[in-house]
């Protein structure tokens, strides 16, 4: 059975602006001032926080104002009681198929004392979704569609991933594809990454540096942009690089630069997935890849300079929103 919150507003169309399928999940975030010794004991602040790459890009695009769904898949426990009640909270419509046979996915996130993140993420619910628990007239109602590539490392769930975005393109909607970790990508191997993703018709791809990287064995961010999009024929790259902002080839090969405005790093978990959401939130209302890229980077810069993927709004990120 699933639990339906409502909150999505359909457009003028009738159709939901944005559906996200994918992770939901709760982190256990450990942040340490040192660096830990094996065997050795320290003080530090441990949290719980809500999660996963599928899910924070959704609840980025609605703090940004674009209305989203999501769908996922949650254990019948109390992480998945509390991952309904965030997304509810957030004014994220919901889907969320619920199971007695798993329990809610749970990532451990350590936070090292220069910021940089290590995660260990168990296979709970989140990697138990199957396709026909898919919720078929919510997908096809959605003129865009975002997964992340962690739905994709392993099956399942990448069955129900690819058929998602599947329906959603004989629907006419269009597809975003976030490749989710490059250490994930080197285990699979490329060339079955690729097998699995590449197909699909994507419209934008959200790597990152290491990500493109790895796809690409290039080292320059041009040349991996470039390569990116000759893997994913039609693409708009968004190439998130950190420090250094981030670059957008667009589908005619024009390249835009976006410097950073700041660069305070405290903990990097989830700027990645406030990136797409942010991203998306503009660009599916109608602003160039340039400008949306821009407000992407102010977005992903205020999150690492907090602890968590989603910390609570505050005035400075009101003044963001507003500025975008």
């Amino acid at each position: 059975m699933a639990a339906v919150h409502p909150g999505a507003a359909l457009d003028a169309g009738g159709r939901r602006p944005l559906v996200v399928v994918g992770d939901a999940v709760w982190d256990v975030l450990i942040r340490t001032n040192a660096k830990l010794q094996r065997g050795g004991d320290t003080y530090g602040e441990v949290e719980l926080a809500p999660g996963g790459s599928a899910a924070n890009a959704a609840v980025w695009a609605r703090r940004c104002g674009l209305a989203t769904a999501f769908v996922g898949k949650v254990g019948r426990d109390r992480f998945g009681a509390l991952v309904e009640a965030d997304l509810a909270d957030e004014g994220v419509e919901a889907y969320l198929v619920r199971t007695d046979a798993h329990l809610t996915g749970t990532v451990a996130v350590w936070i090292d004392d220069e910021g940089q993140r290590s995660m260990v993420s168990g296979k709970g619910a989140d990697h138990m979704l199957f396709p026909q628990e898919l919720p078929r007239a919510l997908v096809e109602s959605a003129r865009h569609v975002h997964l992340s590539a962690w739905s994709f490392f392993a099956d399942p769930p990448r069955t129900a991933a690819r058929r998602a975005a599947q329906m959603a393109k004989a629907a006419g909607a269009t597809l975003s594809f976030d490749p989710g970790s490059f250490q994930m990508i080197e285990s699979l191997g490329v060339d079955a990454f690729l097998e699995a993703s590449a197909d699909l018709g994507v419209d934008v791809v959200f790597p990152n540096y290491d990500e493109g990287r790895s796809l690409t064995g290039h080292e320059d961010p041009r040349a991996i942009a470039d390569a990116v999009a000759a893997q994913f024929p039609g693409v708009l790259v968004a190439l998130k690089l950190d420090e250094h902002g981030a670059l957008v080839r667009e589908r005619d090969g024009r390249v835009t630069e976006v410097p950073p405005e700041s660069n305070r790093l405290v903990d990097a978990t989830g700027a990645g997935d406030a990136f797409a959401g942010a991203f998306l939130s503009r660009w599916l209302r109608g602003a160039d890849a340039a400008d949306a890229a821009r407000f992407a980077v102010r977005v992903s810069e205020w999150v690492i300079e907090q602890v968590g993927a989603r910390a609570a709004v505050d005035e400075r990120l009101r003044g963001v929103l507003g500025r975008g």
